[in-house]
């Protein structure tokens, strides 16, 4: 959030300040010793407004949950491990919108070169289909097809290897095609009944349908490249390590990313929380729309795949920012 000049605006429009008025109260966090509670909430109380997100639609408000699954790959193709999982083609050309336009700022699209125009790149069933075998070298192999499909979905991984050590992959670029949630379709064809309908609804149904999986995987025409990572991890859209229960994917279109934020989720016994905005997704569309990261691994799985709860979502910004403008009204409150 800190870098750049300190004209530099925070996030989309000028609704979140700028670096300049960022700088005093970080530096005053950063001086707050590691479990000082106390001094913590004086300083939130002391030097944050609070503003509640509200589109003007009640009910619009929805958080789900994500994780980062463990998995079994292998480095070479070779046995079980037949599912590639690609890094960034070469030829793939990201374009971050805001460069171009204030208006546009937290929309990306993606694609490829044909000439000196920018065109589409290659959906999900073309990749399957093989369109990029001779394009780009897999950094891994994995054993289930399904498994791919969900890493892509979280965006982030560990690799259980054969000598049982593991590896970190996360998020290298993507296709640009707008995401498909399957478990839409699963629902409106009549496979899996609406109020049934989690991650491990969508798994099973696939398991038990082979002949049907990858056309309905298909159905989701974004794909995501991936690279191995070292250190901590997973890395989120920020570019900063992930906090199991502490970090919340946003609509980047709507929110601007670092800023912390007050939720109060109808999941789990109630969660109600100050969290940090660290990420984003292709399927976070919304002013009042949260993706709650649950950590590592299989509990963290079974806490995310069942998550699609309402609740209510407040920003804290330095005081004398405000953040009323026609496209994300709010409220001032407190916590």
């Amino acid at each position: 959030m800190m870098r750049g000049e300190d004209s530099r605006e925070i996030g989309p429009g000028n609704r979140f300040g700028t670096v300049g008025s960022w700088r005093p109260v970080c530096a005053a966090l950063e001086r707050v010793a590691d479990g000082d509670t106390s001094a913590a909430r004086a300083l939130f109380e002391e030097q944050f407004t609070v503003w509640r997100a509200f589109d003007g639609e009640p009910g619009n408000d929805l958080f789900t949950g994500y994780y980062e699954p463990e998995i079994r790959g292998a480095r070479a193709k070779g046995g079980d491990f037949n599912v590639p999982l690609y890094p960034r083609p070469s030829d793939l050309v990201l374009v971050d919108l805001g460069d171009f336009r204030d208006s546009m700022k937290g929309e990306r699209i993606a694609g490829r070169m044909e000439g000196f125009r920018l065109k589409p790149y290659d959906s999900r069933a073309d990749i399957e289909a093989g369109s990029l075998n001779d394009k780009a070298q897999p950094i891994m192999w994995l054993a289930d097809p399904i498994d791919a499909f969900f890493l892509h979905i979280q965006g982030s991984g560990l690799i259980r290897l054969g000598d049982g050590s593991r590896t970190r992959v996360g998020y290298d670029g993507h296709n640009g095609h707008i995401y498909f949630p399957i478990g839409r379709y699963l629902i409106t064809a009549g496979h899996v009944p609406k109020e049934e309908m989690s991650m491990q609804a969508i798994r099973a149904w696939l398991e038990a349908n082979p002949d049907q999986m990858e056309a309905v995987m298909n159905r989701n025409p974004s794909y995501i490249f991936f690279r191995e990572l070292t250190g901590d991890g997973p890395i989120g859209a920020q570019g900063v390590a992930l906090t199991a229960g502490r970090s919340l994917a946003v609509d980047r279109t709507s929110h601007a990313l670092g800023v912390p934020v007050w939720v109060d989720i109808d999941y789990d016994g109630g969660l109600r929380r100050l969290m940090v905005a660290q990420d984003t997704g292709g399927a976070i569309r919304g002013p009042v729309r949260g993706d709650f990261f649950w950590g590592s691994g299989d509990a963290a799985g079974e806490k995310a795949g069942a998550m699609a709860a309402p609740g209510r979502f407040w920003i804290l910004l330095p005081v004398g920012i405000n953040p009323n403008i026609e496209s994300l009204s709010a409220e001032a409150g407190t916590s």
